[in-house]
């Protein structure tokens, strides 16, 4: 039986913080996914008939119902024999879980209520904890530090970019117990967390008391020679609202081509990256993507575009929508890609609620493509121009310092490009 979902717009949590989710909004698969919610395909309303305390239902709704069967049986073994009370709700909570674990997908997995609610919280730019961006790696199980909030507590404590979170309070710090590492940190403001990084193999403990924190999401500049500089930190919340911003204001400026910084970024939802793009596409393909069933879904950009040469910073984290982004721009602009292979996440993810207490879901549904049809997931985006960074240098840099290599090599690339010498 097919079951199909209607995506709902939020974040894929700063988690802001996990390992960057491509998510569509609604629009994009509105079309798709309406019919055949937790129903089975025929039956509705009118299939289930109620008197008194006695409901009646079609055998097909029996049928399926009978599949739990098993499920419920150990949920009352539990609760009748277990030697201590257990939650029914813990129960059906760890069922829920346990049923996508299966699928082993980093990428598929429930939010309990709690969660769900939290995801849209992460969505509006203001959070109260302590101020680190952090992305996970589910190949060498460790959780970097990719950014640190201007006035943060994390920044009063010296946190870096590119120390790894080894532990808060009492919880190991991987990318299966991330989460719960953030939710530790967020909390109430002016109350105290401890949390222990690791610099250079050493361990760094420190006590941050937990702030009201203000997520900025783009940064813009001017640099040498009328070259605009936009660093985008994810696609969530209102960055393509400030990217727009930020590039009218450096028009207004005169810039002569624009640098755009995707490193470190881990994605995010898929609207924001086709309006960021769009601003630089005429009318054609910017991405598509496809479903198991074979079917391909086109994503168009618009007729009017902003022509100016471009430059594309990426790394090795930047993923999702930051490689839709990328390849749109390579493909269809003209852009110059400079740094190193990107994360190669090509695949998309749907996010809905499930039940009726606020739980939800979210779970891989496609793989895109760039225009020029180049696949993403596995192999991410090559850039035009390699550049690595020197061994053991983390990257660690203030925002438009040229004693950063790969934003040097970008800026000369970008002076070839409008003729400078």
């Amino acid at each position: 039986m097919k079951k199909t979902f209607v995506q709902v717009i939020g974040l894929v949590m700063l988690l802001c913080l996990l390992s960057g989710c491509t998510m569509l909004p609604m629009s994009g698969l509105g079309s798709m996914l309406q019919s055949n919610s937790a129903t089975p395909a025929g039956q509705g309303q009118n299939n289930v008939s109620q008197s008194g305390d006695t409901v009646t239902i079609s055998r097909e709704q029996y049928e399926r119902y009978q599949q739990f069967d098993t499920i419920l049986d150990m949920m009352d073994i539990v609760e009748e024999n277990y030697y201590q009370d257990v939650d029914h709700k813990d129960l059906l909570t760890g069922a829920a879980m346990g049923s996508l674990a299966l699928i082993d997908d980093p990428y598929t997995f429930y939010y309990t209520p709690e969660e769900y609610a939290s995801m849209w919280e992460d969505d509006e730019g203001e959070y109260a904890g302590v101020g680190i961006l952090i992305s996970s790696n589910y190949s060498t199980h460790l959780c970097t530090v990719i950014r640190v909030f201007t006035g943060s507590p994390a920044e009063k404590a010296g946190v870096r970019r590119g120390d790894i979170l080894y532990q808060v309070e009492d919880v190991q710090v991987v990318p299966e117990t991330l989460q719960d590492a953030v939710d530790i940190m967020r909390g109430t403001p002016g109350t105290d967390v401890h949390v222990t990084f690791l610099r250079e193999g050493e361990e760094r403990e420190t006590v941050m008391t937990r702030a009201v924190v203000n997520v900025n999401r783009v940064e813009s500049g001017m640099l040498e020679d009328n070259i605009g500089y936009i660093y985008l930190y994810e696609f969530a919340g209102d960055c393509a609202e400030k990217f727009k911003e930020a590039l009218k204001e450096l028009e207004q400026a005169e810039m002569k081509g624009l640098i755009i910084d995707l490193r470190d970024n881990p994605g995010g939802w898929t609207a924001d990256a086709e309006t960021i793009a769009d601003q630089f596409l005429d009318d054609g393909i910017l991405y598509y993507v496809e479903y198991k069933d074979g079917t391909r879904q086109n994503t168009y950009s618009k007729k009017g575009k902003v022509d100016i040469p471009l430059v594309i910073l990426v790394n090795e984290n930047s993923a999702s929508s930051a490689e839709i982004l990328t390849g749109a721009l390579q493909d269809r602009a003209d852009a110059t890609v400079v740094g190193v292979q990107s994360y190669g996440k090509g695949i998309i993810q749907a996010v809905v609620p499930v039940g009726n207490e606020g739980a939800g879901m979210q779970l891989t549904i496609a793989q895109y493509f760039t225009p020029l049809g180049n696949k993403v997931h596995g192999v991410g985006i090559t850039p035009d121009v390699v550049v690595e960074l020197p061994e053991g240098d983390l990257g660690i840099y203030e925002f438009g310092d040229t004693a950063d290599p790969q934003l040097n090599r970008a800026i000369e690339v970008m002076k070839e490009k409008i003729g400078k010498e």
